[in-house]
C-alpha cells in the first residue's frame, strides 16, 4: 500500500511538473499584455509651417508570442496617446496661428526576434499604424477645427528581458512615417520617432 502512494505521488508530481517545465523552457510563448511610456517626436517636414515637436506617449499593448528554440514570432496591436503639439503663427495672416496635436495612435503589427540569454529577447517589428490628427486654426476671432485620420507604416527594434513571475520589462524605439491622410486626397509626409519602456506580463 505503502509502495503504491508513494508511486501515485511521484506520478501526479511529475504531470504538475510537466507544464511549468515546458513554459520555463519557453519563457516566451504565450498572450501577453503591457504598459508603455516615452518620448515621442513629430515632424512634418515643414508643409504646415510648423516645426518637429516632442511631447510624451502613453498607451498599452496586447499581443501572442510563440517561442520555437532561439527564434521568436509574435503578433501585437497597441493603442496609444499623446501629449504632443506642435504651433506656428503666421501662417496665411500676421497674428493668426495653427496648431496639430497627436491623439489616438492605432498599430497592428509582427515581430520577430531572437534569445540573447536565456531571458533576454531582441526583436525587430512591423505593421500598419493609424494615427489621429487634431487641427486647430485661429485668425482673430475665427477659430476653426479640423480632425482627420492619417494612415501609415511603422518599423521598430527592442530588447525584452524575462523576469519572475511571467512580468517582463522591455525599451524598445521605433519610427513611424504617414503619407496619407484617410478622408482626402492630401498626401502628407510626417515622420514619427519614439523610444519607449514598458512592463508586461505574460499569461
Amino acid at each position: 500500500m505503502r509502495i503504491a502512494l508513494i508511486t501515485a505521488a511521484l506520478a501526479a508530481s511529475t504531470a504538475l511538473a510537466a507544464p511549468a517545465f515546458a513554459q520555463d523552457s519557453a519563457p516566451f510563448t504565450g498572450p501577453r499584455a503591457e504598459g508603455v511610456v516615452g518620448w515621442d517626436r513629430i515632424d512634418d517636414g515643414a508643409n504646415s509651417g510648423t516645426e518637429a515637436s516632442d511631447g510624451v506617449v502613453y498607451g498599452g499593448a496586447i499581443g501572442y508570442d510563440f517561442q520555437a528554440g532561439g527564434a521568436v514570432i509574435g503578433v501585437e496591436g497597441e493603442i496609444t496617446g499623446s501629449s504632443n503639439k506642435q504651433r506656428a503663427r503666421g501662417i496665411i495672416a500676421p497674428n493668426d496661428e495653427l496648431s496639430v496635436g497627436a491623439g489616438r495612435d492605432l498599430y497592428l503589427g509582427a515581430r520577430v526576434g531572437f534569445l540573447a540569454g536565456p531571458n533576454a529577447l531582441i526583436y525587430a517589428k512591423g505593421g500598419y499604424t493609424n494615427a489621429r490628427l487634431e487641427s486647430r486654426y485661429t485668425n482673430g476671432n475665427t477659430t476653426t477645427t479640423v480632425g482627420e485620420n492619417a494612415d501609415g507604416w511603422r518599423l521598430g527594434a527592442g530588447v525584452e528581458y524575462q523576469l519572475s513571475n511571467n512580468m517582463y520589462l522591455k525599451g524598445e524605439y521605433r519610427y513611424s512615417n504617414y503619407s496619407r491622410l484617410d478622408n482626402s486626397n492630401i498626401d502628407i509626409d510626417i515622420d514619427r520617432h519614439q523610444v519607449v519602456g514598458g512592463v508586461g506580463i505574460r499569461f
